[in-house]
């Protein structure tokens, strides 16, 4: 098969008058009005975003292999009378937060109730913009193409919190990686709750018996009786299995020595995904094992915070404050790549094992709350 990876861009354009025909962010709206943009890429990813719920992305293939697992009827227009779970899409992404990530709470000072990861996944998105962009490498000074798509987010209310998120995705031909980069910024005037966790889902065939989840752990803390009684499997995933109860996990990740990016994989021998990640400002990793019949799904799920709720992250010491200003605004980065063949599937392994054996942990993690006595 061709290699787009490799190609320059003279011989692109000794081919064609128009990069579309390799590579493309197509914007569209469903019957429902739903506003989406498809996209896909030479080097077989192809994946599609929701416009109208929070730019998160719903349904992603690899030569046209599924990678994550979709609910019935989605994508659905937001709809703040449902509750989260009545209007979750599944797909690759869904984004919790902006200032609250758990389970639903009353806030015990200001009777605020907050429903399930919050509200941001319901959220449109405006501004949204499509750029072409050929860029160098800085080290063999060699042209690559990508296109940058990318949209504002706003979550706020009259005498709330003023926060907006604007998001990034860059596509870069003959590349199967999505690059996610955000930018939180308080417009407000005083200081707000952030939590923010990306919860990237993944289902069949890249979950299923015998696949494996690798992490560069320093620990891992089960969230309750239920995953403490899995333990000692967190790794390993198994066929569907009627009335399953979810297991999460909390990991304690380490990174490269010389390096603040940490990263995990579900794999088998000849395929996976790998999910990175900026550990300065994404500290925490949170892994859901959801292997219910039927709803066959599993989260990587990088954050920075634990999805505990906004009242148990301030009572922890564990919930982070955005002051106001777009000098204070904070920055995250998240990488997704799909590993085709057993030499990209080893070449990962290698990467995790090297930082589980010779990393660093990330600091500042507070998760001894979590310990098994």
């Amino acid at each position: 098969m061709f290699d787009f990876k490799n190609v320059t861009r003279a011989e692109l354009e000794r081919h064609s008058v128009d990069m579309r025909q390799f590579i493309h962010f197509q914007r569209s709206t469903l019957p429902s009005g739903m506003r989406i943009v498809e996209a896909w890429n030479s080097s077989g990813l192809t994946f599609t975003v929701m416009l109208d719920r929070g730019l998160d992305i719903w349904t992603a293939q690899y030569k046209g292999i599924p990678l994550t697992w979709i609910s019935q009827g989605s994508p659905q227009l937001p709809d703040f009378g449902l509750n989260f779970l009545q209007q979750f899409n599944g797909g690759l992404l869904t984004t919790c937060g902006l200032t609250h990530v758990g389970p639903p709470e009353r806030d015990e000072q200001t009777g605020e109730v907050r429903d399930l990861h919050g509200r941001f996944s319901r959220l449109r998105a405006d501004n949204v913009q499509i750029l072409p962009v050929w860029m160098k490498d800085k080290v063999n000074e060699k042209e690559y193409y990508t296109l940058e798509l990318s949209g504002f987010v706003s979550e706020s209310g009259l005498f709330k919190e003023q926060l907006r998120l604007e998001r990034t995705y860059f596509m870069t031909l003959g590349r199967p990686e999505i690059d996610i980069f955000d930018k939180v910024t308080n417009l407000g005037d005083t200081p707000t709750p952030l939590m923010l966790l990306y919860h990237f889902n993944i289902g069949f065939p890249l979950v299923s018996k015998g696949a494996r989840l690798y992490t560069p752990h320093q620990a891992v803390y089960p969230r309750e009786d239920v995953a403490r009684a899995g333990l000692s499997t967190w790794a390993e995933y198994e066929a569907p299995s009627p009335g399953y109860s979810e297991q999460v996990f909390f990991h304690h990740v380490k990174t490269a020595s010389n390096g603040s990016t940490s990263e995990a994989a579900l794999l088998h021998d000849d395929f996976g995904l790998s999910i990175s990640w900026d550990t300065h400002t994404l500290p925490y990793l949170t892994q859901w094992k959801n292997t219910r019949q039927g709803i066959y799904v599993s989260g990587i799920e990088p954050g920075n915070c634990i999805p505990e709720g906004q009242t148990a992250a301030r009572r922890s010491g564990r919930l982070v404050m955005i002051e106001p200003g777009r000098d204070n605004a904070h920055r995250f980065h998240c990488r997704v790549s799909v590993l085709d063949g057993v030499e990209a599937v080893n070449d990962c392994k290698c990467r995790i094992e090297a930082m589980q054996n010779e990393g660093t942990p990330v600091p500042g993690v507070k998760l001894d709350d979590y310990a098994v006595s």
